[in-house]
């Protein structure tokens, strides 16, 4: 994502590997209702609906709005989508997302996450990055919340995920 107001960006990346084919995977957790696996932390707030989706999620193009527990959104919009089941190769789905309100909307200009689903011996392995382009100026506090805030929030997330993947093989 570039923006001219943006910095370096800040991220975190987390995986764990699920007991599940790829396809499985891919499947249950790419179209996930993101109101079911992203619940308030600290001071982020939950997902609570998603509207003005564009489709099935899955498409490069398609783009959502997810409402949150404090009033806010944000938009997300899909930007790569590589599905190489049955190949061997790991799939992979990029989202960008914009529009933060709130203290985000003041600290980012944007945020971009990755999934990579890769076949590993008992199943498959994904892996969940996720980096901010802070706005001029808020780098640090971008940083303190991406290390306080962020980095546990996607380590209590993906296991949600992992499971509902497990459940569904």
């Amino acid at each position: 994502m570039a923006d001219s107001t943006a910095s370096r960006s800040i991220g975190y990346a987390y995986d764990l590997v699920a007991a599940a084919p790829l396809d499985v995977a891919w499947s249950v957790s790419v179209p996930a209702d993101p109101t079911q696996f992203y619940p308030k932390f600290g001071p982020l707030p939950a997902v609570v609906a998603v509207r003005d989706q564009t489709g099935p999620w899955d498409a490069v193009g398609r783009t959502r709005r997810l409402m949150l527990s404090d009033g806010g959104h944000v938009i997300e919009h899909i930007r790569e989508v590589r599905h190489n089941a049955g190949t061997g190769e790991r799939s992979f789905f990029a989202y960008e997302l914009t529009d933060f309100q709130k203290l985000f909307g003041h600290l980012v200009a944007g945020a971009r996450a990755e999934w990579t689903y890769t076949e590993v011996a008992g199943g498959t392995r994904i892996r969940w990055s996720y980096e901010f382009f802070p706005r001029p100026r808020s780098s640090a506090i971008v940083s303190a919340i991406v290390k306080l805030f962020w980095a546990p929030y996607m380590r209590r997330v993906l296991p949600g995920i992992v499971t509902a993947v497990e459940r569904a093989s």
